[in-house]
């Protein structure tokens, strides 16, 4: 059963989110923003991010930006040889996946993957217009929505 807190950004998202800013860092922020929601990765997801970030960047920014984000996803495991999104996704029991992937947020994509994951693949923008806060919070938390209750450049 997937959970309406978890969220998992995919390789590309992460990356971006560090480098690039714009619609993967807005998504992201949203996440950083709220207590009550959870970035889920597998070691494997990390992996591929941090070697993004180091091919287009630098190693040792690679390096400090994969201790960082350590103390903010909640970690899975995953069968060797998976798509390090998707098996993020299901092992964590993840509702949202982000991504930059037309494969994986295409309509085709998505009638695929449902048939193995219960996922919402999303392009970061789309994530933003459609994340409401206000409106799951009671659902996930219970309550009265306080407002983001986190620095997201914390």
């Amino acid at each position: 059963m997937t959970d309406l807190s978890k969220v998992v950004a995919d390789a590309d998202v992460l990356a971006a989110d560090l480098l690039i800013g714009g619609p993967a860092r807005d998504a992201l922020d949203l996440v950083r923003s709220h207590s009550w929601l959870q970035l889920v990765a597998s070691d494997e997801l990390l992996d591929d991010a941090q070697a993004v970030i180091a091919d287009l960047a630098d190693p040792g920014l690679a390096a400090d930006w994969r201790e960082a984000i350590e103390d903010l996803r909640t970690p899975v495991e995953q069968p060797p040889g998976d798509h390090p999104g998707l098996a993020s996704a299901l092992h964590g029991d993840a509702v949202q996946l982000l991504s930059f992937d037309d494969r994986l947020t295409s309509a085709k994509g998505g009638v695929t993957i449902r048939k193995y994951v219960e996922v919402s693949v999303k392009h970061p923008d789309a994530y933003v217009q459609l994340f409401d806060p206000e409106r799951m919070y009671p659902e996930i938390v219970g309550g009265e929505y306080p407002g983001p209750d986190r620095d997201p450049r914390a």
